[in-house]
């Protein structure tokens, strides 16, 4: 027997309350707290750049999939697109010659996969890993861009454009209006679990490249003395 459809007018809340520990889980990793203190070198915090830019490869490329679909299609908002911030962040980190040196990691190529596996094919899935990245990216996102320009002084608008929305004038409106659109999803209690439950697969994932950044960051801690108050 199917799930009758229902709209909901509290997915929002109900999503956010079903990953509430996994998503806590990933923002107390030992790398994330090491960046947020300034403990790490320019070079620490390009670590991360470089993995964000192969996750946003792939979510991206399912986000232009996904642009006409009836359910994930209004979750598809060019102010969000991430991916030429990125490359001026490496141009800048790294030069013109990046993409030569840059690798994604092995959690970073499960997490690729996973993305591939679910997005292009499942409405619900892409609004799942949709939402576990770009709303974090408006929310905690803010403070994590904050730490890293006070951390290293890049000259304006250098190195840190992965955190800058130029094209949204309120985050607060913009994130009011993406959970307007979570809860007028049509979803049967299944599908709303299944989608939960695959957003907690991405928080997850997520903590896995967080985990593995930690132990390739270990030559990258700042001396003491360096690190930011």
């Amino acid at each position: 027997m199917t799930d009758s459809l229902e709209v909901a007018p509290g997915i929002a809340a109900r999503l956010r309350a079903a990953t509430d520990t996994a998503h806590q889980a990933a923002e107390s990793t030992t790398y994330v707290t090491a960046l947020i203190g300034g403990k790490l070198t320019v070079e620490g915090y390009a670590l991360l750049v470089t993995q964000h830019y192969f996750i946003y490869e792939v979510l991206e490329s399912a986000a232009e999939t996904m642009r006409d679909d009836p359910v994930a299609g209004p979750f598809v908002a060019d102010e969000l697109t991430r991916l030429p911030a990125l490359v001026e962040d490496l141009e800048f980190l790294h030069g013109p010659q990046w993409r030569d040196q840059a690798r994604a990691g092995t959690a970073t190529e499960a997490y690729r996969e996973r993305l591939r596996e679910v997005c292009f094919t499942w409405p619900a899935g892409f609004v799942a890993h949709h939402y576990t990245r770009y709303l974090g990216d408006l929310s905690g996102g803010a403070i994590v861009g904050k730490a890293i320009r006070d951390t290293y002084a890049f000259p304006a608008g250098r190195g840190t454009r992965f955190y800058e929305f130029d094209g949204i004038t309120s985050r607060g409106r913009f994130k009011r209006e993406y959970r307007e659109r979570l809860d007028a999803l049509r979803l049967g209690p299944d599908e709303f679990d299944r989608m939960a439950g695959e957003a907690v697969v991405a928080f997850d994932l997520n903590r896995a490249v967080f985990t593995e950044l930690a132990q390739a960051a270990g030559p990258y801690l700042r001396p003491a003395g360096e690190q930011a108050a």
